[in-house]
């Protein structure tokens, strides 16, 4: 079986951000956008290709990676495996930095290149039911698209609940693939999986993939941290919270709680004041949104 998770960002990049496994990626990107492209992606340049001494062990850098097509067009693909309550807008905001860096190229607006960025998420951060879902901007009376510069692709896992007989798409089986990899190796690869070839060649490169020290340092310290935060996050939930956050604490709370706590719960209570306490919100604030004493936290 696969010893190292796909899912985990450094090994995400270090399988579809190489230039020797660029085939991988188009593959990838053309089984999400096959809906939403006139044509495939051909070809492709990998703008931030792997190599891992760009990346610190102690820190959550941002392991992306940029691309651009033979269209030209520009794309940002993020591997996350840990929940964030403001991903939403990070995805926007990494989606401006590439789009609006075509200018620094010396490009007119005119010139500027359809921008796609792509969220693979571990985890449920949407409303929708289906696990990709894909924004662009829109005229809200009649729901015509502005333009096609802005398009934002978000595929949550955990919402993938299709059976190997159910696999149909090649969007399907990279989503079944990135899943389940773990389970796998190049002997056991299951039938619809084998016949894309791509997916065999991810699988093969997983069954054979020896990080150098370095490597398993960097894969190891990231996937500590990511426990980490992984686990602070889970804290931060509280035993006891029910059902979404309280309408009245939405405002200004962006790393905070995303359920309502539990009334009745108190140790639910102080804990939950200690962290809207360290993102900044006033205590009196605290206190009067939890009803709970303020020399509790």
């Amino acid at each position: 079986m696969c010893k190292i998770n796909p899912r985990v960002d450094f090994a995400f990049k270090l399988i579809f951000g190489r230039e020797q496994n660029k085939d991988i990626l188009i593959s990838l990107l053309n089984s999400i956008l096959e809906d939403y492209q006139p044509r495939p992606i051909a070809s492709i340049e990998i703008l931030n290709p792997f190599g891992s001494k760009e990346y610190e062990r102690d820190k959550l850098t941002i392991l992306d990676i940029r691309a651009r097509d033979d269209k030209g067009e520009f794309y940002n693909i993020e591997m996350q495996i840990t929940d964030q309550y403001y991903y939403n807008k990070r995805a926007t905001y990494y989606w401006a930095r590439l789009y609006s860096s075509q200018l620094g190229e010396g490009r007119e607006y005119n010139n500027l290149k359809r921008t796609v960025s792509i969220n693979i998420l571990n985890f449920n951060r949407l409303e929708e039911k289906d696990y990709h879902s894909v924004y662009r901007i829109k005229n809200l009376r009649n729901n015509k698209d502005l333009h096609d510069q802005l398009e934002i692709h978000f595929i949550e896992l955990e919402k993938f609940t299709k059976e190997l007989p159910d696999l149909q798409k090649t969007l399907d089986r990279w989503i079944y693939f990135l899943k389940y990899a773990e389970k796998f190796t190049g002997y056991n690869l299951p039938v619809p999986l084998k016949e894309i070839d791509t997916i065999e060649k991810a699988i093969r490169i997983l069954d054979k993939m020896s990080l150098t020290e370095e490597e398993r340092e960097i894969y190891e310290a990231r996937l500590k941290a990511l426990r980490d935060e992984s686990g602070a996050l889970e804290t931060a939930r509280i035993k006891g919270i029910e059902e979404g956050i309280k309408k009245g604490i939405e405002k200004g709370i962006e790393k905070g709680i995303e359920e309502g706590i539990k009334k009745g719960i108190e140790k639910g209570k102080i804990d939950s004041a200690r962290k809207m306490l360290q993102a900044g919100i006033d205590r009196k604030e605290i206190a009067r949104i939890l009803e709970i004493e303020e020399n509790k936290f």
